[in-house]
């Protein structure tokens, strides 16, 4: 499978010249199956620019899946195109501790006055799958969820094809457990193993103690300790803090990058940018 970001920025979009490598738009994934069927990780403002290459190519029978339903993780829909497009058709796919039904969270961020084109006049067909079971596939891709430890709940996801495993786990905070969230143990076991995994990393160490712990994010440091662990073959660093520039991020690489050469371990480590694709 190969994964491509459209958007690996946290809480808000950001642009300016401290942004341009990493980039400033929200949590957007795209996974392409061997078959060459497409899988959509949140809505957040990437969206847009996947939306416009999708139109391009001429894709037109899509699936999306959310992480949960905070605002950076689906501001995005409204402006993603294939959705004005007759023709097109769209699987979507909901956290189940979800306050409401995906179309309801959806559609919220269309409704009047923050957006002029009411939900009800897209053109595109969507079905809603609702909550996603413990294991289930979309077309040949296996797909495994996982509680992750946010407020207001929320699941990660563990994608396999061909013996060959692809973990994406935003939005989780390590070291605290929020309501419907699990232990580190739980983590640990999930991500055994896995070819590829790209984990919230969005605080330092002092900035977690000092004022954003239980905020639902996790310390790079300690994304890191779990990819280690866990035996990971490449760990990505997710859900870059929207004041994080390029060079802090680069920073923040190099000194997970001294630790991992310390351990001994055998594993690449990399930041999360804007247009990235990785092949599993």
């Amino acid at each position: 499978m190969i994964i491509r970001c459209w958007g690996a920025r946290g809480s808000i979009p950001v642009s300016g010249k401290e942004y341009i490598k990493y980039g400033g738009d929200t949590t957007c994934m795209e996974i392409r199956t061997k078959d060459n069927n497409i899988i959509i990780i949140d809505a957040g403002s990437g969206i847009r620019r996947l939306g416009n290459s999708l139109v391009r190519e001429g894709k037109q029978d899509l699936n999306i899946i959310f992480t949960h339903a905070h605002w950076d993780h689906i501001l995005g829909f409204p402006f993603f195109k294939p959705l004005y497009m007759k023709g097109t058709q769209i699987n979507m796919l909901g956290s189940p501790l979800a306050q409401e039904s995906i179309k309801q969270i959806i559609s919220k961020t269309m409704q009047a006055p923050n957006f002029p084109v009411k939900f009800e006049d897209m053109k595109a067909e969507i079905s809603y799958i609702g909550a996603c079971p413990d294991w289930f596939r979309i077309k040949g891709l296996s797909i495994t969820p996982i509680h992750t430890s946010h407020p207001n709940h929320g699941m990660g996801y563990k994608f396999s094809e061909d013996s060959k495993t692809f973990i994406f786990l935003t939005d989780n905070e390590l070291t605290y457990t929020h309501p419907g969230g699990l232990q580190y143990a739980d983590y640990l076991e999930f991500c055994r193993g896995a070819d590829l995994l790209i984990h919230d990393s969005e605080y330092t160490p002092e900035e977690y103690n000092k004022h954003t712990k239980t905020w639902g994010h996790s310390v790079y440091l300690d994304s890191l300790k779990l990819a280690i662990e866990a035996g990971v073959k490449r760990f990505g660093l997710f859900h870059h803090n929207q004041d994080r520039t390029d060079e802090q991020i680069d920073k923040m690489v190099e000194n997970c990058k001294k630790i991992i050469k310390k351990q001994g371990v055998k594993m690449k480590c990399f930041a999360v940018a804007k247009d990235m694709e990785l092949e599993v």
